[in-house]
């Protein structure tokens, strides 16, 4: 049995997935949102995972700054123990 064309809808669907990964609620191309309840509703939303990515974002540049200092720390420690050997080793 030969393979149908995909139909509008699931190149709808396809272009949905393409357009919206995530699956947030938007309004289709076709079928703009008229409601301004609705419209706002959605801004709040996006608002919101605006918020909450913006907030792992300062999280994940904290966590890099602090790895950034605890390796300069440790680059610190260990040329100064190479300092001390080489100069040890001058004394004897």
């Amino acid at each position: 049995m030969a393979e149908q064309a995909p139909g509008v809808e699931q190149l709808m669907e396809m272009f949905q997935k393409l357009w919206n990964p995530m699956a947030f609620p938007l309004p289709s191309m076709f079928q703009p949102t008229l409601d301004p309840a609705e419209v706002e509703k959605r801004i709040a939303d996006l608002q919101v995972v605006k918020n909450w990515l913006e907030m792992n974002l300062n999280l994940l540049q904290m966590s890099i700054k602090t790895l950034e200092m605890q390796k300069s720390a440790l680059d610190t420690l260990h040329e100064t123990a190479r300092a001390a050997s080489r100069s040890g080793h001058a004394d004897q």
